[in-house]
């Protein structure tokens, strides 16, 4: 008797990727996100990010997400960590650190309400989902990279 079994691979996580943009002063870059109940974290202040499209590496991703959604070329990218979105997307979401020093106010914004640079000391007062406001608090612990 021959039995042939076939491993069947198990689907690959939905993977996003997050930028941490700060500006010279030290103030981080925060997106509000559109009030739709069909997305993930509606009327939440979060980063500028997305989703990796298939076979889409996060660094690719988040170069790509900067431009669609803020028009934006960030500098001294770097990744940072990966975290997962449990309550949300339920993406495994890749961080970037980024600087840049321009007007956020002048940004071609193409999804969401705003872009606003928050100092850290006034992120407390914010609604960010969970997850970002760990990589947020991850990233200011480590200090300056």
């Amino acid at each position: 008797m021959h039995s042939e079994t076939t491993a069947t691979a198990e689907p690959a996580a939905a993977r996003g990727a997050v930028a941490i943009i700060t500006n010279r002063r030290g103030e981080l870059l925060l997106h509000l996100r559109d009030d739709l109940p069909a997305i993930a974290w509606p009327a939440h202040w979060s980063l500028l990010g997305g989703g990796c499209d298939p076979g889409e590496a996060p660094a690719t991703a988040i170069i790509r997400e900067l431009d669609e959604e803020a028009g934006l070329t960030a500098e001294s990218l770097t990744e940072l960590f990966e975290t997962h979105d449990e309550r949300g997307s339920g993406q495994i979401v890749t961080f970037f650190s980024a600087t840049w020093n321009g007007d956020e106010t002048r940004l071609p914004l193409s999804e969401g309400v705003k872009l606003q640079f928050f100092a850290p000391e006034h992120l407390d007062i914010l609604t960010i989902p969970p997850f970002i406001r760990d990589g947020i608090h991850r990233y200011l612990a480590a200090g300056p990279s």
